[in-house]
């Protein structure tokens, strides 16, 4: 059953919850006027996909096309610029505050049901083991290549898995689990407003993303986080191979693929979310800015 953008936001964001959801509640958390929810609350009853302000079982088929049903993460790289705390374990497994960055990731996956979880894994691949005694649900991809090519051999490791999957740089710090979402309506991409960043960034036009480049102004800066619907993750199987055997193909992140070299073939939303729901730890700097017992931190121990 297809449902259009306004149908789909109310009953995703019902199925987010177990309670009741009155107009006005519906209203905060869509963005749509109070007029708008009522006419859609009365068209979705009339289709029986909610009833008494919750989601029916007929509207929890209605959303399946649109759920998340896997999460990749990336991290098969070295994490050059965070030694000397990479020469001991991958960028990934380095704990802050006591929780190392990938559990952070994988907890916020599960919490939105999405149980299907695949590790691109290469640097020190042995060390991502023992994350399976915490989640045995996980499934380890070996990339051979991680350090002769850039990470779209990875992508390309699991390029038939891109379907209704997200796709996650596997170093980043999430403070806001809430971001991660099971239902979307579109592919899409994380990204944080900066009037000026000399970061990688997307310029953005009626909410689709046009490009991706290093520094702009009025552009959302990347977040290592997407979403890929099922038409997207089986071209971007086809594209990925394509890129990779251009010359110079090697050398692109994965995600130039679709969002530059390719953009034609896509069309990609942004997602917006803020600088306190999740962050990019670049550098060994920033690292013990976050975590001070990385002060006197030693090869081998913190």
């Amino acid at each position: 059953m297809d449902l259009n953008r306004k149908e789909f936001s109310i009953l995703a964001a019902l199925a987010e919850t177990d309670e009741a959801l009155p107009q006005r509640a519906l209203s905060s958390r869509t963005g749509y006027s109070l007029g708008s929810v009522n006419q859609l609350v009365r068209t979705l009853t009339a289709r029986g996909l909610m009833q008494d302000s919750r989601i029916t079982p007929e509207g929890i088929r209605a959303l399946q096309p649109y759920r998340a049903k896997r999460a990749v993460f990336i991290a098969a790289g070295f994490g050059s610029r965070l030694v000397p705390v990479t020469l001991d374990m991958p960028k990934p497994l380095v704990p802050v505050h006591g929780k190392r960055l990938i559990d952070g990731l994988i907890d916020a996956v599960l919490a939105a049901g999405i149980e299907d979880i695949v590790i691109v894994r290469g640097y020190m691949a042995e060390k991502f083991d023992v994350l399976k005694e915490k989640y045995p649900m996980l499934r380890f991809v070996e990339n051979p290549g991680y350090s002769e090519a850039n990470n779209i051999l990875s992508a390309l490791c699991v390029k038939n898995e891109l379907q209704n999957s997200y796709i996650f740089d596997a170093d980043l710090l999430i403070r806001n689990p809430a971001v991660i979402t099971r239902y979307h309506y579109t592919s899409d991409f994380l990204g944080v407003y900066k009037e000026r960043t000399d970061d990688w960034c997307f310029p953005v036009k009626n909410g689709i993303i046009q490009d991706e480049k290093r520094g702009g102004l009025d552009c959302y800066q990347v977040i290592g986080i997407s979403y890929w619907n099922a038409e997207d993750g089986a071209r971007m199987a086809e594209d990925l191979q394509t890129v990779a055997e251009m010359p110079g193909g090697r050398e692109y992140y994965w995600e130039q693929v679709p969002m530059s070299v390719l953009k034609e073939r896509y069309r990609v939303a942004i997602r917006p979310c803020s600088e306190d729901d999740i962050q990019e730890i670049d550098t060994f700097a920033e690292l013990k800015a976050i975590d001070p017992s990385y002060e006197n931190y030693q090869e081998g121990r913190a």
